[in-house]
């Protein structure tokens, strides 16, 4: 496992790690307790967070979510970005280049082991990531490969959560493959923007039962505003 230096600052709209204290840092935290009651009663270690289309957020929730859980004193938590083909997880962390192998080079090659990609960060160096790793030429190949299914029985040996960032479900089929590995899903979408369509065709895509509910990224109510300055001692 590799402790890596940050190259670049971590990105203002990841509050559970630039500004923990902050009222935003906060719904992160209630979305937190949500998982976690889950965790108690469905045995939930495998969650995957995607949206309808792009720009509704996903990448921002999940790495948000995950540095909610890995405030936890003692928490194991990894991030995967399983977006494949257009990763950010690494750019929004600012994250420095090491060696840059990630999922898509787990996947493709057996060699390649779970701890020789992950990386610890954040304060603390509390969260580990697996960045997604070198561009692969199939995805979906990789993405159904039994490697895929092994490396996620193995991480649920080592963590308490995983938290898989995948595509958006509209534009590729990626996350609907994806769908039968994980315990459950979240689906982002941006407030007052993802039209309801799109939406639908998303839900109608995956099974309903891992459906676990539907983040609103971006909804600033009068509530926010109420509450900026007590979060901000």
């Amino acid at each position: 496992m590799n402790l890596v230096m940050q190259s670049e600052p971590i990105d203002k709209t990841l509050v559970s790690l630039a500004a923990p204290g902050s009222f935003a840092a906060e719904q992160y935290r209630g979305l937190r307790l949500k998982i976690e009651r889950l965790q108690q009663t469905r045995g939930l270690r495998v969650l995957a967070v995607t949206s309808p289309g792009v720009n509704d957020g996903k990448t921002v929730t999940s790495i948000n979510l995950a540095g909610a859980f890995a405030q936890r004193a003692g928490a194991r938590v990894l991030l995967i970005d399983a977006d494949l083909r257009r990763p950010s997880v690494e750019k929004y962390l600012g994250l420095h280049e090491v060696a840059g192998r990630g999922l898509a080079d787990v996947l493709g090659d057996e060699r390649v082991e779970l701890s020789q990609v992950v990386r610890r960060v954040g304060p603390a160096n509390a969260l580990s990531v697996m960045p997604a790793g070198s561009t692969p030429g199939a995805v979906h190949e990789l993405l159904e490969s039994p490697r895929f299914e092994s490396l996620l029985r193995e991480a649920r040996d080592h963590y308490d959560l995983v938290i898989l960032d995948t595509p958006p479900l509209v534009p590729v089929y990626d996350a609907s493959v994806l769908s039968r590995l994980v315990d459950g899903l979240l689906i982002v979408v941006a407030a007052h923007e993802t039209p309801r369509k799109q939406l639908e065709d998303a839900l109608n895509l995956l099974d309903e039962t891992k459906v676990l509910g539907i983040v609103f990224n971006g909804d600033n109510t009068a509530l926010s505003g109420r509450y900026d300055k007590y979060y901000e001692r």
